[in-house]
């Protein structure tokens, strides 16, 4: 990790050095002992694990393994977990736009492209990075120091309403909401295609893909998958594309997209359940494909709208609505002037 992209060290307590031990789940057959840890353990460098592994440190069925062994269902998986340095952020003067502020928290609109925590790959222009510099001092740490005051997430190319607490009570008693399923995240999407029903519940278990582990998938016959659960609207419908309103009840990895995806009618341009990253101005208003087309939307058409949960100092509720940006607007432009239903 480049030392000059995070800031100064954050003291943390040392790691027990208990083993951790896992089950390889069937969806998991196969897989590489390395690529396995680095699915669990995240924080870490596959090169990083690979060291571990073969310094003796991982034992797989009370035995040693290598990092390429490949591993069947059932098996026992122990290592012994280093300690691995926790980091803050480096501040970044990044524009923010706050939605609703006071002593407790703010809403921030978090704009698409953004990630929301530093992470392989993505060690500057978060949203940890810019609320380090524009709350300095006054965010929570329960968190820990790579997630200054983030009491929940949103995917990079999610925009939308962000929750951020600015003392450790105030993320404790959000925390708390989330866990209970007490705060209602309301999203918009566009979607390929458009759902038969107007509105409806989806409650299908969610887990990791069989084969992409990047990716989940719904798991109907497999112990992998978790419950889930999300409500949808339709707001319009146009010709090879709907708007629709998605409250999700639990909060799966994808849960908005699988689902959707699994009604055949994928988030627009999300390219790892539509098979696509964009589209242009020309395709929507069923023109001749052009090299110079304009592109209208490169990233999932997916927004957080709206949060609503009970304020943590006074107990009352609260609903904070995020704008759509730009980039949606001009998309459902032009379906309402171009694929409207005769």
């Amino acid at each position: 990790m480049p030392s000059g992209d995070l800031g100064t060290m954050s003291s943390s307590k040392p790691r027990s050095l208990e083993p951790v031990e896992l089950t390889v789940e069937q969806a998991q057959a196969g897989w590489r002992l390395d690529q396995f840890l680095v699915y669990h353990f995240p924080e870490y460098t596959r090169s990083h694990l690979r060291r571990v592994i073969t310094a003796g440190g991982v034992r797989v069925d009370s035995k040693g393994g290598k990092p390429g062994y490949r591993l069947h269902p059932g098996q026992k998986v122990a290592i012994v977990l280093p300690e691995v340095p926790r980091q803050a952020p480096k501040p970044e003067n990044i524009p923010l736009e706050i939605l609703y502020e006071d002593d407790w928290l703010a809403v921030i609109n978090k704009p698409p492209g953004m990630v929301v925590h530093p992470a392989r790959g993505h060690w500057s222009g978060t949203l940890a990075g810019a609320l380090q510099y524009h709350f300095a001092g006054r965010l929570s740490g329960l968190g820990g120091p790579t997630r200054p005051g983030i009491v929940h997430r949103l995917d990079r190319d999610t925009s939308g309403a962000i929750l951020v607490a600015k003392h450790d009570l105030a993320h404790g008693r959000l925390a708390g909401q989330f866990y209970r399923r007490e705060v209602e995240k309301e999203y918009f999407a566009i979607v390929t295609g458009s759902p038969q029903r107007d509105r409806d519940v989806i409650c299908l278990p969610i887990g990791v893909h069989p084969a992409q582990r990047e990716k989940m998938a719904i798991r109907t016959t497999s112990f992998s998958g978790r419950p889930a659960e999300t409500f949808y609207e339709v707001l319009e419908r146009f010709v090879g594309f709907a708007a629709v309103r998605v409250i999700p009840k639990t909060g799966r990895t994808h849960q908005i997209r699988v689902h959707l995806d699994h009604l055949g009618c994928p988030v627009l341009c999300d390219r790892q359940y539509g098979g696509r990253s964009r589209i242009t101005r020309a395709e929507l208003r069923g023109e001749a494909p052009s090299a110079e087309a304009e592109v209208l939307l490169s990233r999932q058409a997916l927004h957080a709208h709206r949060l609503t949960f009970l304020h943590p100092g006074t107990g009352q509720k609260l609903s904070v609505e995020a704008p759509l940006p730009d980039d949606l607007c001009k998309v459902l432009d032009e379906l309402r002037q171009h694929r409207r239903l005769q």
